[in-house]
């Protein structure tokens, strides 16, 4: 028996950068890697966008049933939340990937310092360190 069902990637299923002995920091290297991942993401996401306006065209039906119709604007509704968290998510995608060709990535955009390889890899599109992330999140705890 055979599975026909493609696998799709996920954009996070990469080899971690290793890092070399007196390498510089967003060297050529790091940024494509870095690079290669932001898109993949953003492929990824720009397929679902893609699968979801397909699937709302192909499953739109008039059901007599009110219960059956809340039922299918429930989901779609649902469908679409999720698209516009991921909209968002796209708009940061091309920042951070603009901001590689302008050899900003990787660089606290509060004090400047790196935000560090393996913080990139886990949310490739953090424009803070750790340090100013934290500090962020206190003051929004404080003011709301």
């Amino acid at each position: 028996m055979t599975d026909n069902s493609k696998a799709v990637a996920s954009p996070f299923s990469f080899a971690p950068y290793i890092e070399k002995n007196g390498e510089e920091y967003m060297n050529g290297p790091q940024l494509k890697h870095f690079e290669t991942i932001l898109k993949n993401w953003k492929s990824e996401l720009m397929h679902e966008v893609d699968r979801t306006v397909h699937h709302m065209q192909d499953d739109a039906s008039n059901f007599p049933d009110p219960n059956d119709r809340a039922s299918q604007e429930s989901e779609f509704s649902l469908e679409l939340r999720t698209r516009d968290r991921e909209r968002k998510l796209i708009k940061k995608i091309d920042e951070a990937l603009k901001s590689i060709e302008a050899g900003d990535y990787g660089f606290c955009e509060s004090c400047g310092i790196e935000i560090g390889i393996r913080r990139l890899e886990a949310r490739p599109t953090a424009t803070l360190c750790i340090d100013c992330k934290t500090l962020d999140e206190i003051r929004e705890k404080q003011m709301g």
